[in-house]
């Protein structure tokens, strides 16, 4: 018989990509059936016992949550020695006499401006804290990258505006891309220097755009993240007019090419008016009804460049039949996930999702929708408290297992997010996943493959990898989307 051991660990803290790797590694142990080791969120304690794991008792989103399960005792006992010693690890630096010596970090981003000097600040914490680390930051007179999400929307409001009074810029919150300097901040690619500055109000899509232009031997000379909100009325674009003037100052600059999911309309009025003012070109991929994909603004900015535009890569399987049923796609990039409903509304009509086109079509992410759907796992209340879809895969590995389980699913799509910082092999969990919901009932799947040929997962053996289970995989997500909305035929 199986054992089992649940605590919620109170006042102990690690970020979401360290415990993911805890969990990941705990899993793999000798005997271990099952373990989650994260912050006590709703979200990550539903999933425990959702998985068999009695819910911890007393616990507060501020503890640790620890669940084991094993054959037998001595696993239990081993996998849980191996989660302890990992949670108190600590890096370490070089001594002066050589050796180990404890690393001590500064304790405030004030301590480490100082101590470091001042140049651009990453912030990754937890979405809460990000305002203070930022305002310590513009005070030291430095940019600001927010990697951290979940910030009230009125602390990014007065950090923009704070960092316009300073004549400083702040990228994010939720930035989760950018190049600064030819270096890759959060999620990034290795791409070379070349004459396209990108203005982004989205991770995912500056990746797609990225990845397209080294598909096409284009470079960029930066990318600049605004946060996903920033083109939101409430927020107004503040980044963004900043980061256009910054790049229209930019020699290496010579075509600007502005990315965001769907903008407020006054916003992006504002951004239009201002690109025409520039003496640098600018181009605009605003994704929403009436606007081109990601792929066609890429294919407009190559031939304004005077580029060819290449046949995109794609890696076809051999079965692509049409379908009855329904279309569902489960995203890691929720810009991805903003194309793909806006392609599959136009050709299928209603699409239901967390983050809907119409707020009439909202789709709570736990629930099973009788229509088309789409969800967006990387959205702010999907990761709370653990890490981004990109880097843990496992809601979205359980979420193509119970579609695969539906008979009114016809076609499931997703996207797989290549480069630094994301997970460095997602075929190794996605392909099985697949081979087991194709064995089950024999969905079309359709792949997005974003990534370049210099990124660590090896975008090839990736594809292959995929292929090789029977789903179609496509460099482009804008042609996913029309390739999956193609083979439905009806739905039930």
């Amino acid at each position: 018989m199986s054992v089992e051991r649940v605590e919620a660990r109170a006042g102990a803290y690690a970020d979401s990509v360290t415990l993911m790797q805890v969990s990941a590694d705990a899993r793999r142990a000798d005997g271990v059936e099952a373990a989650v080791i994260a912050m006590a969120t709703d979200l990550n304690v539903s999933m425990a016992v959702a998985m068999g794991f009695r819910p911890p008792p007393g616990a507060s989103q501020n503890d640790l949550l620890i669940a084991i399960r094993a054959h037998d005792g001595r696993a239990l006992a081993a996998a849980a020695a191996e989660v302890d010693a990992a949670l108190a690890g600590r890096p370490g630096r070089a001594a002066a006499g050589g050796g180990t010596a404890p690393f001590e970090s500064p304790r405030t981003t004030g301590s480490a401006i100082r101590t470091d000097g001042q140049g651009l600040v990453l912030i990754s914490v937890p979405g809460r804290y990000a305002f203070a680390e930022a305002i310590d930051a513009l005070d030291a007179g430095c940019d600001v990258m927010i990697f951290s999400d979940n910030m009230p929307i009125e602390q990014e409001v007065r950090l923009k505006d704070l960092a316009a009074e300073r004549g400083l810029l702040v990228l994010g919150p939720d930035c989760g891309t950018a190049i600064v300097g030819g270096v890759g901040l959060g999620f990034s690619h290795t791409v070379e220097p070349g004459p396209v500055g990108l203005v982004a109000a989205s991770g995912t899509g500056a990746q797609q755009v990225l990845c397209l232009l080294a598909h096409a031997g284009v470079g960029v000379s930066a990318t600049l993240g605004v946060g996903g909100r920033d083109l939101s009325a409430e927020v107004g674009g503040r980044s963004a007019l900043a980061a256009l003037a910054a790049l229209d100052d930019d020699p290496a600059t010579d075509l600007i090419l502005v990315i965001s999911k769907p903008p407020a309309p006054l916003v992006a009025r504002q951004l239009r008016e201002l690109a025409a003012t520039l003496a640098t070109p600018v181009e605009f991929a605003l994704v929403g009804r009436g606007e081109p994909d990601l792929t066609a603004a890429t294919e407009r900015a190559l031939r304004t460049l005077g580029r060819a535009v290449p046949a995109w890569p794609r890696w076809p399987a051999h079965r692509d039949g049409p379908r009855n049923g329904l279309l569902r796609g489960l995203f890691a990039g929720g810009t991805l996930c903003d194309e793909a409903m806006v392609i599959a509304s136009q050709r299928l009509g209603r699409v239901e999702s967390n983050i809907p086109l119409d707020p009439a079509w909202h789709l709570d992410p736990h629930a099973v929708a009788s229509t088309h759907a789409m969800i967006d796992f990387g959205d702010d209340q999907l990761t709370a408290g653990r890490a981004h879809p990109m880097i843990d895969q496992s809601l979205r590995l359980e979420r193509l297992a119970a579609q695969a389980r539906d008979p009114a699913t016809a076609i499931i799509l997703l996207d797989v997010v290549l480069g630094h910082g994301a997970h460095p092999d997602p075929a190794a969990e996605l392909a099985p996943a697949i081979a087991a919901a194709r064995g089950r009932s024999d969905p079309l799947v359709v792949v997005s493959l974003i990534g370049t040929e210099s990124d660590p997962q090896d975008l090839r053996r990736q594809a292959r990898a995929l292929q090789a289970v029977g789903a179609h995989v496509f460099a482009s997500n804008a042609q996913a989307t029309r390739f999956a909305c193609d083979h439905i035929t009806r739905a039930p």
